[in-house]
């Protein structure tokens, strides 16, 4: 069933016929006042087809139009919009992916780095003071001082004025 708003669509349009025709003709309260809206709607819909209504172009005529506009747009420099969009390479959301983008392959070089060594192998550099002595004779103003620390495993081996290395110095 049609709401009442359809029904004066189509009346107005000249689609309801036979029994809906009537029917709808006579739930109207003022029919003279309804066939005076249907007239001027009417004489509304014609005038402005023709007042409104878009030329139409042919194929060439709107070919030409097109070529017309191009032409004006590229004569006229570069538009406003180009120039926004090429001050603002860096928008915020592109500095937030890359920034986002470098974070992360940092953190995965770092875990591959981190993961390849092991903490508790001795490092290549490591070497151990087998015999140190200072000779009064070579260098008299000499001092060696040992300093170890259990908990790290490090043992730091202090000299000051020595001059030359003792012959009897060996390193393992």
């Amino acid at each position: 069933m049609k709401t009442f708003e359809e029904n004066w669509t189509a009346w107005l349009d000249g689609q309801l016929s036979g029994r809906e025709l009537s029917e709808f003709e006579q739930s109207l309260p003022d029919k003279a006042a309804a066939e005076a809206e249907k007239a001027n709607a009417r004489k509304l819909g014609a005038l402005l087809k023709s007042e409104l209504g878009a030329p139409s172009l042919t194929n060439e005529e709107f070919f030409s139009h097109q070529l017309r506009e191009r032409i004006m747009r590229e004569s006229s420099g570069p538009s406003v919009e180009h120039e926004a969009k090429a001050s603002t390479w860096w928008t915020i959301q592109r500095l937030l992916w890359t920034g986002t983008a470098s974070l992360a392959v940092f953190l995965i070089f770092t875990v591959f780095v981190i993961r390849d060594k092991n903490p508790a192998e001795e490092s290549q550099y490591l070497t151990q003071i087998l015999n140190a002595r200072v000779d009064p004779v070579v260098s008299p103003n000499a001092t060696v001082s040992m300093f170890e620390v259990k908990q790290d495993r490090v043992t730091v081996l202090w000299t000051e004025g020595l001059q030359s290395l003792p012959a009897d110095y060996a390193a393992k």
